[in-house]
């Protein structure tokens, strides 16, 4: 069983940014690719970013160029840093991780963390 914590959520004034987290065991952080996730109310769940047990990275082209992810071996946590923040960026973002990278971004990962909340005020 992997465990996945996300924090770092909360509010912000479109155009800001806000850093949130995702830790995780050590072997499950050396072993499984990882991924961002988001799910706005009412709609469905979207992929934002992964970050792959190689360490290439990819993004949904909603985000590229705005949102940056990053793992920190020393700490076992996966980071999700989001700049010129919108509106339509509002939703509980989800942290995921799997051993199969083409499954992790179709959004069937095998594990899932709970989530921290991303307002964004207009």
């Amino acid at each position: 069983q992997v465990q996945l914590v996300e924090s770092g959520g909360g509010s912000v004034q479109a155009g800001g940014s806000l850093n949130i987290s995702c830790v995780t065991s050590r072997d499950a952080f050396s072993t499984y690719s990882l991924a961002w996730f988001r799910q706005a109310p009412g709609k469905q769940r979207e992929r934002v970013a992964a970050s792959y047990s190689d360490y290439s990275t990819t993004f949904s082209d909603s985000v590229k160029g705005r949102f940056s992810v990053s793992r920190d071996s020393a700490k076992n946590t996966l980071y999700l840093e989001m700049h010129s923040l919108k509106a339509e960026d509002t939703a509980m973002y989800y942290c995921a991780a799997d051993v199969i990278p083409a499954r992790l971004w179709r959004g069937e990962g095998t594990y899932w963390g709970r989530g921290t909340q991303v307002t964004v005020s207009s």
